[in-house]
């Protein structure tokens, strides 16, 4: 009896590693989520909004800031959810929001939802070379390839500010 009940203890240990093993997620499961809604990285601590138009209005004001911004989602990284596009909805103001790879997946169905997101407020600066393959890269992720011998560089693509995202809670317009 002894032995019966040390091996149906063992059998449970074991089935148990095996269920939740299979309970993880892979981040090609949570990019290709249905439903986007919910709270994804940590938990958002601001309560002041900041407008992204006053944001790119007056970058240095906010530069190396944590802030809180909400918006509709315009796009997402179609390859592992690692940023979105919000715009501001009240001025049309667009602000990439960049999290860490595999920290936060940002489902491909968010787009068109609308996000709270709180982060660090950075500012990218780019050669002439660098902003040429972050163009191309941008590109790729969406299936196109580009000559470079064709990217025609403007000033402000040599600079990007952007939300370093930490934590987000994704919804659905007036269904906060």
């Amino acid at each position: 009896m002894k032995k019966l009940i040390l091996i149906l203890l063992v059998n449970s240990l074991f089935i148990g590693c095996t269920l939740e093993n299979s309970k993880k997620v892979s981040e090609s499961d949570l990019l290709h989520k249905a439903n986007p809604d919910g709270n994804y990285g940590n938990e958002i601590t601001l309560e002041v909004n900041h407008p992204i138009g006053k944001l790119l209005g007056s970058p240095q004001t906010y530069l190396g800031e944590e802030v809180l911004v909400s918006g509709e989602i315009t796009e997402v990284c179609p390859m592992r959810g690692c940023w979105i596009n919000v715009k501001d909805p009240e001025t049309g103001s667009n602000i990439r929001v960049k999290v860490t790879d595999g920290k936060i997946v940002f489902p491909l169905s968010a787009k068109g939802k609308y996000v709270d997101i709180q982060g660090k407020f950075a500012k990218l600066e780019f050669t002439e070379t660098q902003a040429r393959n972050w163009k191309m890269h941008l590109a790729e992720e969406q299936g196109i390839t580009l000559n470079p011998e064709n990217i025609n560089i403007t000033p402000e693509d040599l600079v990007e500010y952007r939300i370093n995202g930490t934590g987000a809670t994704i919804y659905t317009y007036g269904c906060k």
